[in-house]
Parts: structure tokens; sequence; C-alpha cells
């Protein structure tokens, strides 16, 4: 069973290629959701997280103080840098685990999406990669229209921290452009034709 990897600045319509491949029956695993889910459910990690950001760092009901955490974090590359070292090798974990089952399962691939896929390492656990392109202004555009309480400044301080757009691409072995310009399904049936060929190989 081939591992593919999707990756993509903000606003590059990563998740948006990610859905189609699942339409397509693809099983499809989010990283970063499975990483907010971990951070509340898995308790050596709600310790480790206690034990580095303190206390507050959860909430009264045992839930993840999000606002908290994310104010320590965003604006400290130290601390974000901590958070990310404790919290990706559970996720890695807890992909092997999900990726087994799948391939149990019988499918031909799977998909790993995530925003810091480069960043965080993960994609040594992966076959080929797929980066989503979609140009500056248009991701900016995007993400202000989906998340009315940023700013401009909050979006650019978003991708200043993501590994640039040039880069994700020259380390990819495909590449998606969602640009509101080329339709986006006929570049994922492709893809999907492809990687069903390579597994038959």
């Amino acid at each position: 069973m081939l591992r593919i990897g999707i990756t993509g600045g903000i606003g590059s319509g990563k998740s948006i290629a990610s859905r189609l491949f699942h339409a397509l029956g693809v099983p499809v695993y989010d990283a970063d959701s499975r990483a907010r889910w971990l951070m509340e459910n898995d308790t050596a990690l709600r310790q480790q997280l206690t034990d580095a950001f303190g206390p507050t760092t959860y909430d009264l009901a045992g839930r993840l103080n999000r606002p908290v955490l994310a104010s320590t974090v965003f604006s400290n590359p130290e601390r974000l840098a901590q958070l990310n070292v404790l919290v990706h090798p559970h996720v890695g974990t807890d992909f092997e685990c999900w990726a087994a089952a799948q391939q149990q399962a019988g499918y031909a691939y799977v998909l790993k999406e995530a925003a810091l896929l480069f960043e965080a390492g993960s994609y040594k656990q992966l076959d080929r990669i797929i980066t989503v392109f979609a140009p500056l202004a248009v991701r900016q555009a995007r993400v202000l229209q989906r998340d009315p309480h940023r700013s401009t400044t909050d979006v650019q301080a978003i991708m200043a921290k993501q590994l640039s757009e040039v880069e994700k691409m020259q380390r990819a072995d495909y590449i998606l452009t969602n640009d509101d310009v080329q339709p986006l399904l006929p570049q994922v049936l492709a893809l999907h034709a492809a990687f069903c060929a390579l597994q038959r190989a």
C-alpha cells in the first residue's frame, strides 16, 4: 500500500483536494485534526503538555485551553518548537496504527494531509508527496473570506511561519494547481489513476 502525503500553505486548498480523493474512496488521515484529538485524549501527551506549558494548558473541565496555548507559542518560536517536538511523535505513531489498519483493509493507497508535512519531518513516513499550489494573493483572499476573525497581518504571520511555496514544490513529487483557473478535479483524477497503477506495478 502506498502512503501519499498532501500538503500546501494556508489557503492553498489542500483540504479541498483531500476531500476529492476521499470522494474517490481513498482513506484520508487529517494530521491537524488528529493532533487536536490527541492533545485532548492521549494521557501521556496531556501530561507532557501540562509539564511543559503549565496547569492552565487545560481548563477546569479538562479540555485543551487553545487560546492560552496559542498565545504562549504563536509569537515565541522556541515554545512553538517545543510544542511541535511533543505533539508530532504522537501523531506519527497514531498515523502508523491507522495506516496499518487501512493496509489490512486492502486499500491501494492512503493520503496523509498535513500543513507541516516537511517541517515536522513526517514526510519520512511517506512514499510520495503532493503539494497543492495557489498564488499568494489567492491564498490570502481565501483565508480572509473563510476566517473573518483574521486580519491580513494575521494571515501573513501564519504564512511566514510555513515553508515557502517554492521549496514545497521543489520537494514534492507531484503538484496540484488550485488557482481558481485550472480545474482541480481532473488533476486529482489523473493522480488517482497514477497511484493505483503504481500500486499494481
